[in-house]
């Protein structure tokens, strides 16, 4: 099996759900992410701050926001196993980021011999 990693992205703004809603949201994302683990195919992965830093030219240049284009942000990260991409694209498809409008974005960890 492989490794593959899923940068989860949303709209920084945030969402309009009331605490109810967004316990029983987070706790879709427990069952999907309990799910995982029980067919051993989760690896590690955490939910990000909204604070960050984009560092370029070496710190020649530092912005605040750690935000891919816009207002999107990347929320978190999941590492996955999967024999295939196909098949890392499938489990993905589970994942509750969907119902708030947000993406996944599913990519081979490539390994390093060192």
């Amino acid at each position: 099996m492989k490794d593959y990693l899923f940068i989860f992205r949303n709209d920084e703004s945030g969402s309009d759900q009331t605490p109810e809603e967004m316990q029983a949201h987070m706790a879709k994302w427990g069952v999907w992410m309990q799910g995982l683990a029980a067919d051993n195919k989760l690896v590690a992965g955490e939910p990000l701050q909204k604070e960050g830093k984009v560092v370029r030219n070496a710190g020649a240049l530092i912005t605040d926001g750690a935000y891919a284009e816009g207002k999107e942000m990347v929320g978190g990260y999941l590492i996955v196993k999967s024999d295939t991409l196909d098949g890392a694209v499938e489990i993905s498809k589970g994942c509750p980021i969907y119902e708030d409008g947000g993406s996944v974005e599913v990519r081979e960890i490539m390994k390093m011999d060192m």
